[in-house]
Formats: C-alpha cells, structure tokens, sequence
C-alpha cells in the first residue's frame, strides 16, 4: 500500500514540476539568461526516473499486478 502512495506522490509531482515549468517558460520569455525553465524540466525527468524505478520494483516485488485482459497469465 506504501508504494501505490508513493506512486501517486511522485506523479502528482511530476505534474507540478512539469506545470512550473510552463509558468516559468510564459513569465520569462524574451529573459535570455533565465534558466527555471530549464531547472524545472530537469527536475521533472529526476522524478519521473524515481517514478518508474518504484513502478518497477513494484512489478518485480510483486506489489504491482496488471489486470489488463490482454496482459493473462495461464
């Protein structure tokens, strides 16, 4: 149950970091040397290797399931 928190942590934050970034990029055009546009957008790929490291463990661990009908298992 931990993990699914974790999951829906780390995605929300992804979000924010990804919707900062449009602020960031709206308010600062036309500064050349601003760089939180930039910030912002690293961070997001920071957070979303986190997300799928947890999404993964979280299949290996077998924490996670898949219940997509195409995804069965015999």
């Amino acid at each position: 149950m931990w993990l699914k928190v974790i999951i829906v942590i780390l995605f929300l934050a992804v979000l924010a970091s990804l919707s900062s970034a449009l602020v960031f990029l709206l308010k600062d055009f036309g500064a050349p040397e601003s760089k939180r546009t930039l910030y912002a957008l690293g961070i997001r790929i920071g957070l979303a290797a986190l997300l799928l490291i947890c999404i993964f463990y979280g299949f290996q661990a077998g924490i996670l399931s898949s219940t997509a009908p195409w995804d069965t298992r015999i």
